[in-house]
């Protein structure tokens, strides 16, 4: 269960680094419709991690993820907390790292890749009643899509583990797009599908 989770705090250091990091760079890339270039970026960051963290520790890489495996009696309560300790430690990690590493003005302005209510610096974000939606509406499709194949051990047998990721990432990436894409806000990085990533860019932007 230990490596498990040190599995899950790794993968999701490593996840919120590349998968922040690659948005704000379509975002900030210079073309013409930058927001088309996101839901692929997050379909290839996602499925890499899914392929790589699924056989180890289950790849949830978020406490959505788990509480849903949880409620499924897929993992135990205790595993549960340990997992979700460990995504929260790990969200925390790889924002720091973005942070240190990163250009100030351009995590300022893009909130690193968090939930930019009403603006932050210069972000151009939603209302905190639109994020609320957005959240909800998205997160829903998301498990309703991608979990409800992914904790099917019938299903995932049938489909096999690259389709399973494929069809698990490929509802992320269209949750993020629609979420992009249907608020018209130029510096909104799209929903967090992931309560780690959403509370713990705040943290990272402190003494901003």
């Amino acid at each position: 269960m230990w490596r498990a989770a040190l599995t899950e705090l790794v993968a999701t250091a490593c996840l919120m680094f590349s998968l922040t990091c690659s948005i704000i760079s379509c975002l900030d890339s210079g073309e013409v419709h930058p927001k088309l270039l996101v839901p692929f970026a997050v379909f290839i960051v996602v499925f890499l991690f899914l392929m790589v963290t699924v056989p180890l520790s289950g790849g949830h890489m978020s406490p959505i993820f788990t509480f849903i495996a949880t409620l499924k009696g897929l993992i135990t309560l205790s595993r549960a907390s340990i997992y979700v300790l460990a995504q929260c430690i790990g969200s925390i990690m790889g924002f720091l790292v973005i942070k240190i590493v990163m250009n100030q003005n351009e995590a300022r302005n893009y909130s690193l890749g968090g939930c930019s209510v009403n603006g932050h610096g210069g972000a151009s974000g939603v209302s905190a009643d639109t994020a609320l939606v957005l959240e909800f509406a998205c997160t829903f499709l998301v498990l309703f899509v991608g979990v409800t194949v992914a904790f099917d051990k019938r299903r995932c047998n049938e489909l096999g583990l690259a389709m399973v990721c494929v069809i698990v990432a490929g509802s992320m990436a269209l949750a993020v797009f629609v979420s992009i894409t249907v608020t018209g806000q130029p510096g909104y990085a799209g929903v967090g599908l992931n309560p780690a990533r959403s509370r713990h860019a705040a943290p990272s932007m402190t003494n901003e």
